[in-house]
């Protein structure tokens, strides 16, 4: 009975899982595996974490703590060639970003558990980090999955996919609204109506699942902070410019660090080296170990001891001008930090040192003002908040995000103009000097980055070698009239590619220029092809940047253009197949 019940009601529900109606109970199943994700992987770290600081406790030598960013390396590498077979799931958001635009929103199966595995294996063993991003990639994995598997169109995957990573960050710091923001501007969706109500489903989902199994405990715990006060938005606005000086600096460092590492050849080198300079670091200030919450949120209650006095060579307590020269040196070896550990293989995200960062900033102004200007001037707490959002603004190009996360992890908007006027210089002085952030660097400059612009990002979509012809019938050089003739007569082509023995491009016969000849017969064995063939007005590398094609359709103004793969013919590209693929892209990616 139970079988002959299934056997009816299968068909059905498959349908319905496909069905448009059915997005929105997708959105809520995403969001709660996605909160799950989230949730696990956080305290599988929390437990690794306690695991060696009670080990380094244990033998009263905090060099214990030292070695764990090299053994998470070792354990990372491993991790990846045999649990992911040699597959690493590199950078979690960019990462993301490239397979919604390279290939078309798929997500590779194997990235539902790898970053998962190995970021737990870097942070959780003390690389400098954050999970954000991985956690983000294996949610995003899952939305991806759930597209394939009921059959969603281009749009509606990528709908999956923002719900996933809404999801994950809603998990993580308890911010729906911030996490919904994030998906607008980082993974640049558009927020219509079609796709607000599964954004909030996901986000609500996972927040509520993030709470039963955390049991309420919060990542940041902002406390009571002082209320705003309009004669100090002067001090908020400089905080602001700061901040977009300290993005600036934060990405360069992070992109040198990162960039040198990778350039050192040799993995074990380049793991060897990262985990020698990361224990140094470590030594001097153990509470650079992992993500950094903890100083963050020492840092709100206007602690410094987690920076400033916890160094394990304690030679000195900084006080003063030296705090201030102390606390700048571990803010900027933050994302060195960082840097070395991805760059080194490790799987590690910049959420977490870019709120460190900016807390840092926030903490290290508030005690300038306060030393020049008088013990009440900036409270500590509020700079931090400020500072935070600032940086996140600044370095993610998120200033909407910063906005809403620095909101919600506070308890209120009792500070948003605040916020809002520090993010929104950060972002505008990042910006320019820094067009894209660390996340869509590399992206945009191979042209790889989809972006709110509906041109560009259908540009961006379209891959020439999927819009080529090869239908064409090539000719050889030394063939004579006469041969073409018979070749013209079996073609439906007016276009012929002249080719050599090895398939490279010579030249093009166009029926239109050898019209007026074709019936003279007296010139079937005198005139070679060599002769009647014209050289292209341009050839096309295959991989080509298809804002490159288009920039070349309107310089010749041709309506053919041949396509070659390092100099071998691959065939022909038309205006009007390149226009109805620009017109298909368009509906599909930005239907409601």
């Amino acid at each position: 009975m139970w079988r002959t019940g299934w056997q009816t009601l299968a068909p059905y529900l498959r349908t319905w899982g496909r069905s448009e109606q059915s997005l929105l109970a997708w959105a809520v199943v995403i969001g709660m595996v996605a909160g799950g994700m989230t949730v696990l992987l956080k305290n599988g770290v929390a437990l690794l974490r306690r695991g060696l600081f009670g080990a380094a406790e244990i033998a009263g030598w905090d060099g214990v703590l030292a070695l764990g960013p090299v053994l998470g390396l070792v354990a990372t590498a491993w991790f990846v060639k045999r649990g992911a077979k040699g597959d690493h799931p590199g950078p979690g958001v960019p990462a993301t970003l490239h397979a919604l635009s390279r290939r078309q929103g798929r997500l590779k199966r194997r990235w539902l558990y790898s970053p998962l595995v190995a970021s737990w294996l870097t942070v959780g063993l003390g690389g400098s980090g954050g999970l954000e991003a991985p956690a983000l990639q294996a949610s995003a994995a899952f939305g991806s999955e759930v597209a394939t598997a009921t059959r969603r169109n281009f749009n509606r995957r990528v709908l999956l996919i923002a719900c996933a990573a809404a999801a994950s960050l809603a998990a993580t710091f308890k911010a729906p609204v911030a996490a919904i923001i994030f998906a607008v501007e980082v993974i640049m969706i558009d927020l219509t109506a079609g796709s607000l109500v599964p954004l909030l489903l996901a986000s609500l989902s996972s927040l509520l699942t993030a709470w039963f199994l955390l049991e309420g405990e919060d990542v940041l715990a902002a406390p009571d902070l002082a209320a705003f006060a309009v004669e100090r938005l002067p001090f908020y606005g400089l905080l602001g410019l700061a901040t977009g000086a300290g993005s600036v600096a934060f990405s360069r460092l992070y992109l040198w660090s990162s960039g040198w590492m990778r350039q050192i050849q040799g993995k074990a080198l380049r793991i060897g080296l990262a985990g020698t300079l990361m224990a140094g670091a470590i030594l001097l200030f153990p509470s650079l170990y992992g993500e950094g919450y903890e100083v963050i949120n020492g840092l709100f209650d206007g602690e410094s001891t987690g920076l400033a006095e916890d160094m394990a060579i304690h030679l000195f307590a900084p006080e003063g001008l030296l705090l201030i020269a102390v606390l700048f040196v571990a803010w900027g070896l933050k994302p060195v930090l960082t840097g070395f550990t991805v760059g080194a293989g490790g799987v590690a995200g910049v959420f977490a040192p870019v709120l460190f960062g900016g807390a840092v900033l926030g903490y290290l102004f508030a005690i300038a003002v306060n030393l020049f200007f008088g013990t009440e001037a900036m409270p500590v707490g509020n700079a931090v908040l400020a500072g935070l959002g600032g940086m996140l603004a600044g370095v993610l190009h998120a200033p909407l995000t910063a906005v809403f996360l620095a909101a919600e992890v506070s308890g209120g908007y009792d500070l948003f103009v605040p916020v809002m006027l520090t993010s929104a210089l950060s972002f505008q002085l990042a910006r320019r000097w820094l067009k894209h952030s660390i996340y869509t660097k590399e992206l945009a400059e191979s042209g790889d980055l989809l972006s709110h612009d509906k041109d560009q990002a259908v540009l961006t979509l379209m891959s020439l070698k999927d819009e080529v012809e090869s239908d064409f019938v090539a000719v050889r050089p030394e063939m004579t009239l006469g041969d073409l003739v018979q070749i013209i007569a079996r073609s439906s082509r007016n276009l012929h590619p002249v080719l050599d023995p090895d398939g490279q491009l010579l030249g093009i016969i166009d029926l239109q220029d050898i019209r007026q000849i074709m019936f003279d017969r007296e010139q079937y064995e005198t005139l070679s092809v060599h002769e009647l063939m014209a050289a292209p007005l341009a050839t096309l590398e295959v991989h080509a940047r298809m804002d490159d094609v288009m920039a070349q359709f309107e310089r010749t103004k041709a309506w053919n253009l041949p396509v070659v793969a390092q100099g071998k013919y691959v065939g022909f590209v038309s205006r009007s197949r390149l226009f109805s693929a620009y017109r298909r892209w368009l509906r599909e990616t930005h239907q409601d």
